[in-house]
């Protein structure tokens, strides 16, 4: 079992405080949501733990397995079993999908243990099929010219076929229809175990209609205000921001959506 703690994280931008002391826990075997308002820090928390370099970390520690990554550089970081799904992912001319993930899978493995080729391929198409994905996908460059439902698919490829230890989630279903949605779900659900940990990143309720959290947390004001289980994500939906704030005793000016 690994464990993925975040303790005290004040994170600035541009000399603007945006996380104000985050305190979060969890383990792998786990599948944890955070939901808040616009303009709460959540998806700063992610490029702060990845290791973005606009976010700087002026306070706190992110641990994994007790080793502060945050004296990791990014690359380290990613090798160690970190895993970042990011709202807009980059276009990268001339790096095929397939030559992508084959260099990412073997830069976490020892020289004597690469995985080969046919081994790759054979992985390669069996996860492709899981997310119904046409297998001329595997060839194009990186992310050019893709929809952003292609966008999101291939991101939960590359989930799937590197295996990290945590995977962090940054609004997975942000402009995803329904269909696409069910198929992004599918592939995270599939990778659900005990070696596997994943924060999901999410606005809404709807993508924890087909990923159930075993825990939900709720971020405001750059603060994890309150945790619970996948009852509380109901909760909010019916209750919505204001009357979370108001149950909690909070005064906090919501941005506008």
């Amino acid at each position: 079992m690994a464990v993925l703690e975040i303790k005290n994280l004040h994170v600035s931008i541009e000399d603007k405080e945006i996380l104000k002391g985050v305190n979060l826990k969890m383990q792998t075997g786990e599948i944890h949501a955070i939901m808040g308002p616009n303009g709460t820090g959540k998806s700063t928390l992610s490029a702060a733990i990845m290791g973005h370099p606009s976010y700087e970390v002026t306070e706190g520690e992110v641990l994994l397995d007790g080793e502060n990554i945050l004296e990791m550089e990014v690359d380290e970081r990613a090798r160690a079993g970190l895993f970042l799904a990011v709202q807009y992912p980059s276009e990268i001319a001339g790096i095929s999908n397939a030559e992508f993930m084959r260099a990412a899978i073997n830069s976490r493995r020892d020289e004597d243990n690469k995985m080969g080729v046919m081994e790759f391929l054979k992985k390669l198409d069996e996860k492709m099929a899981l997310l119904d994905m046409p297998e001329e996908m595997a060839e194009r460059y990186l992310n050019e010219g893709f929809s952003g439902g292609e966008k999101k698919r291939n991101e939960i490829l590359q989930l799937m076929m590197i295996e990290p230890t945590f995977a962090i989630l940054d609004e997975i279903d942000s402009g995803l229809d329904i269909d696409a949605l069910q198929v992004v779900s599918k592939g995270v659900n599939e990778m659900r175990g005990e070696d596997f940990g994943s924060l999901i990143i999410t606005h809404y309720q709807r993508l924890l209609n087909y990923i159930t959290p075993d825990v939900v947390h709720i971020m405001m004001d750059g603060r994890v205000v309150k945790t619970a289980g996948a009852e509380l994500a109901k909760q909010l939906e019916a209750e919505g921001y204001k009357g979370l704030m108001e149950e909690l005793g909070l005064d906090i000016e919501l941005e506008e959506e």
